[in-house]
């Protein structure tokens, strides 16, 4: 089968296209998927960047998406034929957060999808939502479970709740559409204004350009009377995190998902007490996450934005386009 593997030192110009055997056939408990679609994260580009290290020979990419081609002994959920996605956390299936690391997590801990096959647990699937092309299943794995989790799971999002997003990367664009099927009313920031229109158009109530309005937390208050908004979803980190304290409501809740700006920086925690706020860390979600949120979709037809979708022997430039920030929601691989 083809595959990618990122070679050490890490870096773009580190990852290799090879061939590798097929796996064997599902044993008890597995399920052979062949592998039709991954998507890009910020996650994986740390990976292949070597910003968050990994063995040499990894095969990258932690989101995948395909049709199941055989099932093992006792494998009742999944038949031949069924469309899947994968999760995140193979091992986290429901209730708390059983871990802080990514040692499990396919593309960075263990080998991910940049391959044709897998055989693997049936537990590290999910249903795909009914209608979905495989390239959309994709998206689901990271970036719109995190925006689902943020939300619904921990923000308790309800109708008329007002949501601040920033940026149009893949997370930032499902909070806009998971709040607005929700009734919710939403504030999306981006340095552009072309961008700022398509996010219009998808729902987005009001709209900042953080480039001419670099106090963006000012107009966030301006369009909420002055009260600031319910949730925040954070995904800039010590750069933003300020503002998005500011923009917040008494009480409120921001969602820290992201370290675009940099994994450290000094916290107004003054600020955050006297506003007392819930700020509250999270990385994507559990398999009954998972299943609720594709539950969701189907219930409301929801569909994902996808920028582009490339072979998978582009990956190369595909993190490059990633990385220079050109992209409006989410970027797939063919496979």
């Amino acid at each position: 089968m083809k595959a990618i593997i990122l070679r050490k030192p890490a870096g773009l110009d580190h990852l290799e296209s090879v061939t590798l055997a097929d796996p064997e056939a599902p044993g008890a408990g597995q399920i052979r998927v062949r592998i039709h679609a991954s998507s890009l994260n910020y996650h994986d580009l740390g990976v292949v960047l070597g910003h968050l290290p990994t063995s040499d020979g990894r095969i990258p990419m932690s989101d995948g998406a395909g049709v199941v081609e055989a099932v093992g002994e006792g494998v009742t959920e999944f038949a031949v034929g069924d469309s899947v996605v994968s999760g995140f956390f193979p091992q986290w299936l429901d209730g708390a957060p059983p871990i802080a690391d990514f040692s499990t997590t396919p593309g960075d801990g263990v080998d991910g999808y940049a391959r044709e096959y897998v055989v693997l647990p049936a537990h590290w699937f999910t249903h795909a939502p009914k209608g979905y092309s495989h390239a959309e299943a994709a998206t689901l794995t990271t970036a719109g479970l995190t925006a689902w989790r943020a939300l619904v799971v921990d923000g308790n999002l309800k109708p008329g709740d007002s949501v601040l997003v920033l940026g149009t990367g893949g997370v930032s664009i499902f909070a806009l559409q998971f709040a607005k099927q929700m009734g919710a009313t939403v504030i999306a920031t981006s340095s552009s204004d072309a961008k700022l229109e398509r996010v219009r158009a998808l729902g987005a109530d009001h709209v900042i350009n953080y480039r001419r309005d670099e106090k963006w937390a000012v107009k966030v208050l301006e369009y909420t009377g002055g009260r600031g908004v319910d949730h925040v979803v954070e995904v800039g980190g010590p750069d933003t995190l300020k503002q998005s304290i500011r923009a917040c409501r008494i009480g409120g809740h921001i969602a820290l998902i992201g370290v675009l700006t940099g994994v450290a920086g000094p916290l107004p925690t003054a600020t955050l007490m006297t506003r007392q706020q819930k700020l509250q860390g999270l990385v994507v979600g559990s398999r009954r996450q998972q299943i609720e949120m594709i539950r969701a979709i189907e219930a409301t037809g929801l569909k994902p934005v996808i920028d582009r979708t490339v072979e998978l022997d582009a990956i190369a430039e595909a993190f490059r386009y990633q990385a220079d920030g050109k992209h409006f929601g989410k970027i797939c691989l063919s496979i």
